[in-house]
């Protein structure tokens, strides 16, 4: 496998190929190694399909840099990422694996959105957490799974720093919880209703109001398709390719 060296979205996605100067193993293997290193995601070429997966984890990062002990995802990087995979004909199917606890409101539904606009078959999976604006990535892809164990927090958006308490601010929330509140009814099976019903609950959080939904409860409410774990979710993307083979036929 030899990276092509075009500018950025050559050193985050490699092109699959067999130049006539093939790579050992072990450079093949190194190759995917800085690969994970540096963007926290791999494309592996199986027998039959070549899938990207790419993962989601910590804190969503956005127009603001957090603390270095954070464990982030970066949407500068993972948005070239999604352009890349959706432009590389090589690549057939992505899979995203999510354990996020949520963060940048407007980083994560751009995010989101992308995902949700792909041509490229798309599958996600929720281990240990989907909070926050996880939940609308979660929901993004064709087809998403969640691991039993894990739980999704469903909440109103917070903004961090001042807020000046005025009509207008809070009409300005009321707008982007709109924004997250259909992009989810959309891309799923729960109404705006119950979605709202869900987020505004003020009888299980402590000192906040909300819901955490387990993984059967997710699926139960229709915000997640499935359970199922990695083989399923990797069963489901391949179902998914050999659809979209036998309709090009």
């Amino acid at each position: 496998m030899s990276k092509k060296r075009t500018g950025y979205l050559g050193d985050i996605i490699p092109e699959i190929s067999n130049p006539p100067d093939q790579k050992s193993e072990e450079e093949t293997r190194q190759d995917e190694l800085d690969q994970i290193i540096q963007t926290g995601s791999i494309t592996q070429e199986g027998s039959k399909y070549t899938i990207h997966c790419l993962t989601i984890i910590g804190q969503i990062e956005g127009h603001y840099c957090l603390p270095p002990q954070n464990k982030t995802s970066k949407y500068e990087h993972i948005i070239p990422q999604l352009v890349a995979v959706e432009e590389n004909p090589k690549i057939d199917g992505l899979i995203i694996i999510l354990n996020t606890v949520g963060g940048d409101v407007e980083a994560g539904l751009a995010i989101a959105e992308l995902i949700s606009g792909m041509k490229t078959p798309t599958v996600s999976l929720v281990l240990g957490g989907g909070h926050s604006i996880g939940v609308p990535l979660a929901v993004s892809a064709r087809h998403s799974f969640i691991v039993p164990s894990a739980t999704m927090t469903i909440h109103p958006v917070r903004i961090n720093g001042l807020v000046i308490g005025t009509p207008q601010t809070f009409s300005y929330f009321e707008k982007i919880q709109g924004r997250i509140t259909g992009f989810v009814s959309q891309n799923s099976g729960i109404s705006e209703e119950r979605f709202t019903e869900l987020m505004l609950n003020n009888s299980e959080l402590i000192n906040d109001i909300g819901t955490i939904l387990s993984g059967k409860d997710a699926v139960k409410e229709g915000l997640i398709d499935s359970i199922g774990g990695l083989s399923d979710a990797i069963d489901c993307l391949h179902k998914m390719l050999e659809e979209k083979e036998q309709n090009k036929d």
